[in-house]
C-alpha cells in the first residue's frame, strides 16, 4: 500500500531488492573513481631533459570557503583580510558547478604556490598592517572568537591537519593520546578572561587570554614517482603555527578590541617539504582522508539494527495478515454455510465504501505524483553513487544529480497524479497539472529563497547568486514544467484505473473507533519503525551537514533506503488493515500521514542534535538550521507519505469477493 508497496507487490519480496543492495554495496568499492586523471608534476630538469614530458613544474594550493560549528554561516577567503592571490591567477580559480554553489563552496587560486620538490623554510608570502581601529582586526577577532577554519585544497585533495589529543581517565587520572585528523585547519584561537582554551591553543600552550592568529603554515607534500608520465601528489598535511617572528620563538597576539592600534604588523609565511611515499597508489590517495571519519562498527551496527527491523515488521507482517484472512474467510464461509441469516462484521462491511474518494484528491494525487519523482530521484541519484561517479573528489556531482534528476522526472510527477486524479474521478484537470508543476517545487523554492536573504544579508558565501537562482528558475518553468505537462498529459490519456468493488451511492456510517485505532494514534505510531530503521544514518548525513564531515559511504545508505522503504510501506498495510477492520474506509490521508509521520520525528531528531551536539551562537544560524531542515523533513514527508490505494486493500477484498461471491465485474491490475 502506498507509494512504496506499489513496487512492493508481496510480503516477502524484499529479500531480493535487499540482495540486490549488498550487491551494489559490495561493489561500490570496486567501482571507487577517486578522480577523472591524476595531474603530474616533473622538475624543471626534467622537462628540459624530456621536452615531450606532459606534467607541470608548480603545485598550487587553492583556498575554499571558511566555517565554522559555531556558526551556519560560512563566509568567502576574500572576505578576511589574508593574503590576496596574484593579479595574474584569476584565470586558475576552478570552475564551480551547480552542486558546488548551492552548498556555497568558492574556490579560489591561494597565493601560496610552489616549486615541485624544491623544500623551503619561512617564505614570506606578504605583510598586512593595521593602523587605527581596523574593521578588518574587528573581523577577525570576531571570527577568532566563533573558531572559523580554513578548507584548502591542493591537487584536488583536501589538506589535512592532523594533532594528537591528550584526554585524562577521571578514575585513574590516565593519559591517553590519539591522533586526530581533519580536512579543516583553524585560523587561530582565543583564549578568553576566564581561562577557556580553544584546543587549538592548548596545543600550542598558549595561555595568556587574547586572540592568537595562526599566520604561518607547513606544508608536507607526499608523492609516487613510479608513473613513467611523471610524479603525482598522493598527500597533502599540513601543520600550523602563530609566530610574531621569522624564528617563531614568540607567538603573534593581536591587540585587544579596546586597545589602541597603530603600526600592528602580521607576516604571513610558509614552509614545504616533498616526501616520496610510493606506497600509496593513484586511486587510493583518498583513502587516508576517508578514513578519519570512517565508524565502520557503528554503520555495520545501523545496518544490522534496520534488517532486523525489516525482518521484524514482515514477519508480523506476514502473521498478522494472512491468518486475520484466514480467520475471516473462515467465518466468513462458516456464516454463509449456515441456515440462520447473520448480519456481516469486519472489513466485509465496507468493500462497497473502501474505494469511496477521499477530500482533497486533487492534492492528495499531487502529494503521490510528487513522492514518486522524489522517490526515483534519490534510488537513481544513490544508485551512481554506490557506483563511485558521485564520490567526494568530485566535488557537487552529488548535488548537481539531484537537481539534474529531479528535474528530469518531473513527467513522473505529472503521470501519476494525473493517472490517480482521473480514476479518482476528478474533473479540473487544468488546475491538477499547475498544482503539480508549481506547488511541492513551490514550497520547496519559497523556503529555500526566504533561508537565501538571510544569507545575503550576513554576507555569507553560502548565499546563492541572483545568477544560479535564474538558472534554477530557467530549470524549473524551461525543463521542469513542460515534462510535467507532458506527463500529466500521458497519465490523461491511459484509462481510469478500475477498482475491482463498485463503490455505494450513500456512505456507511463509521462507529466510534477505540483508542488506537483512532487518527491521532495511528499516525504518531505509523513513523516510529520507519524512522528507526534510519536514524543512524541520519547522525552521519547531519554530521556532514552541520560538522563539516565527508560523508562517503554511500552503499549502507542505500540499503537504509530500502528498509525504509519497505518498512514504511509494510507499516502502512498494517495500520490500513487494521482500520478497515474496524468498518473506518477513511483511509487514503491517514495512511499517507501514517508513514509520512516519520518526516516529524526527523524534526524532534533534529531539535536533540541542536541541543546535544551544535553549539550555535547566533540567532541567523539558528534560524538556518532550522529552516533547512523544515525543508528536509517536508521533502522526506512527500517520499514517506503513504497511500493505501493499490495492491493491498484491492487484493484483500478480491479475495473476500472470489471466495464469497461471483467473480469481481472488473480486472485488478497494478494501479500504475
Amino acid at each position: 500500500a502506498g507509494l512504496y508497496s506499489c513496487s512492493i507487490p508481496y510480503a516477502m519480496s524484499w529479500s531480493t531488492s535487499l540482495c540486490l543492495c549488498f550487491v551494489l554495496f559490495l561493489g561500490s568499492s570496486a567501482f571507487y573513481l577517486p578522480g577523472l586523471a591524476p595531474t603530474h608534476y616533473c622538475t624543471e630538469e626534467s622537462r628540459k631533459k624530456n621536452p615531450g614530458l606532459d606534467c607541470t613544474t608548480k603545485v598550487y594550493v587553492h583556498v575554499n570557503r571558511l566555517d565554522s560549528v559555531f556558526s551556519i554561516l560560512p563566509y568567502d577567503y576574500s572576505v578576511f583580510d589574508f593574503c590576496p592571490p596574484p593579479a595574474q591567477s584569476a584565470d586558475r580559480d576552478p570552475k564551480e558547478n551547480l552542486g558546488q554553489v548551492l552548498f556555497g563552496e568558492r574556490l579560489h587560486t591561494s597565493p601560496y604556490e610552489f616549486t615541485f620538490l624544491k623544500n623551503e623554510t619561512f617564505v614570506s608570502v606578504c605583510e598586512k598592517v593595521y593602523n587605527d581601529n581596523s574593521e578588518k582586526l574587528d573581523f577577525l577577532r570576531d571570527r577568532l572568537a566563533e573558531d572559523y577554519f580554513h578548507s584548502w585544497v591542493i591537487d584536488n585533495m583536501p589538506v589535512v591537519w592532523c594533532y594528537e589529543r591528550v584526554t585524562i581517565e577521571e578514575d585513574t587520572g590516565k593519559s591517553t593520546k590519539t591522533t586526530v585528523c581533519n580536512t579543516r585547519f583553524p585560523i587561530g584561537c582565543h583564549v578568553n578572561r576566564g581561562g577557556f582554551e580553544q584546543e587549538q591553543c592548548a596545543l600550542d600552550k598558549m595561555k595568556d587570554p587574547g586572540f592568537y592568529l595562526f599566520n604561518h603554515v607547513y606544508f608536507t607534500l607526499s608523492y609516487n614517482d613510479n608513473s613513467p608520465e611523471g610524479s603525482f601528489l598522493v598527500k597533502a598535511l599540513i601543520n600550523v603555527k602563530s609566530c610574531a617572528d621569522d624564528k617563531c620563538n614568540a607567538r603573534l597576539k593581536l591587540p585587544d578590541p579596546k586597545a589602541p592600534v597603530k603600526d600592528v604588523k602580521i607576516k604571513y609565511t610558509y614552509s614545504v617539504s616533498f616526501v616520496r611515499d610510493n606506497s600509496i597508489v593513484w586511486a587510493s590517495r583518498w583513502d587516508y582522508i576517508l578514513s578519519y571519519g570512517a565508524q565502520p562498527k557503528i554503520q555495520w551496527f545501523s545496518l544490522v539494527s534496520s534488517v532486523l527491523i525489516a525482518i521484524f515488521l514482515s514477519g508480523m507482517f506476514v502473521l498478522v495478515l494472512i491468518r486475520s484472512l484466514r480467520r475471516d474467510l473462515a467465518k466468513y464461509n462458516q456464516l454463509d454455510s449456515s441456515e440462520d441469516v447473520q448480519e456481516e462484521f469486519g472489513w466485509k462491511l465496507v468493500h462497497g465504501d473502501v474505494f469511496r474518494p477521499p477530500r482533497s484528491i486533487m492534492l492528495l494525487s499531487v502529494f503521490v505524483g510528487s513522492g514518486c519523482q522524489i522517490l526515483l530521484m534519490i534510488f537513481t541519484a544513490l544508485f551512481f553513487a554506490c557506483l563511485g561517479f558521485l564520490s567526494p573528489p568530485n566535488r557537487g556531482a552529488l548535488m548537481t544529480s539531484v537537481v539534474v534528476f529531479y528535474v528530469l522526472l518531473s513527467f513522473v510527477s505529472g503521470f501519476f497524479s494525473a493517472r490517480l486524479y482521473k480514476s479518482l474521478g476528478g474533473l479540473h484537470w487544468k488546475r491538477l497539472v499547475l498544482m503539480a508543476a508549481f506547488h511541492v517545487p513551490g514550497i520547496i523554492f519559497v523556503i529555500f529563497f526566504l533561508l537565501n536573504l538571510i544569507l545575503w544579508a550576513k554576507g555569507s558565501s553560502a548565499a546563492i547568486p541572483f545568477g544560479t537562482l535564474v538558472a534554477l528558475l530557467a530549470l524549473w518553468f524551461g525543463i521542469s514544467t513542460p515534462l510535467t505537462f507532458v506527463g500529466a498529459f500521458l497519465g490523461f490519456k491511459r484509462r481510469a484505473i478500475e477498482f475491482p468493488v463498485r463503490t455505494n451511492q450513500i456512505p456507511r456510517e463509521i462507529p466510534d473507533q477505540p483508542f488506537l485505532n483512532k487518527a491521532l494514534p495511528c499516525i504518531l505510531l505509523g513513523g516510529i519503525l520507519p524512522f528507526g530503521s534510519i536514524f543512524i544514518q541520519l547522525f552521519f548525513i547531519f554530521n556532514s551537514l552541520w560538522g563539516h564531515q565527508t560523508y562517503y559511504l554511500f552503499g549502507f545508505l542505500f540499503v537504509a533506503f530500502l528498509i525504509f522503504s519497505i518498512t514504511s510501506a509494510e507499516t502502512a498495510m498494517l495500520l490500513t488493515y487494521f482500520q478497515l477492520c474496524g468498518e473506518d474506509y477513511n483511509w487514503w490521508w491517514r495512511s499517507f500521514f501514517s508513514s509520512g509521520s516519520s518526516a516529524l520525528y526527523l524534526f524532534i531528531y533534529s531539535v536533540h542534535y541542536y541541543f546535544y551536539r551544535l553549539e550555535l551562537d547566533n540567532f541567523a544560524s539558528v534560524i538556518l538550521y532550522y529552516g533547512y531542515t523544515l525543508m528536509f523533513a517536508f521533502v522526506l514527508f512527500i517520499l514517506s507519505g503513504e497511500l493505501v490505494c493499490t495492491y493491498h486493500t484491492r487484493s484483500t477484498i478480491h479475495i473476500v469477493t472470489v471466495q464469497l461471491h461471483t467473480p469481481p465485474p472488473f480486472a485488478c491490475p497494478s494501479p500504475f
